[in-house]
């Protein structure tokens, strides 16, 4: 019911930037938090960025200062710019978002999700 598009990923240069965006679709009541995730061969999937509804933001210790998480709430869409990228951002980063649907009219039912992207895959050379 619900599906998050990832787009913006590439080949970028270390010292160099890149701006990924997540759309949301589908049966949205509304979308609480809105987060960016990345996961690195061999690695762990780790937390990069989130951001809630009302735009309060967290982010790992190790973009701090370099990436920065937005999002417009009317197009249901999340942001990432980042900035000043080394070789060790290079992953696959993944959107993710708690979605509450809507899953049936008569009478009105919801249902709490919680949605992945597919991934978009940024590879900062050196």
């Amino acid at each position: 019911q619900v599906q998050l598009v990832e787009s913006g990923g590439g080949l970028v240069q270390a010292g160099g930037s890149l701006r990924l965006s997540c759309a949301a679709s589908g049966s949205i009541s509304s979308i609480d938090l809105m987060g960016w995730y990345r996961q690195a061969p061999g690695k762990q999937r780790e937390l990069v960025a989130g951001i809630t509804r009302a735009g309060s933001t967290n982010y790992a210790d190790s973009v701090k200062g370099r990436f920065a998480i937005s999002r417009d709430n009317a197009k249901n869409t999340v942001y990432l710019q980042m900035n000043s990228l080394k070789p060790e951002d290079t992953a696959v980063y993944y959107c993710n978002a708690g979605v509450t649907v809507v899953v049936g009219l008569l009478p009105p039912t919801y249902r709490y999700l919680e949605v992945w992207g597919q991934g978009t895959l940024v590879t900062v050379s050196s």
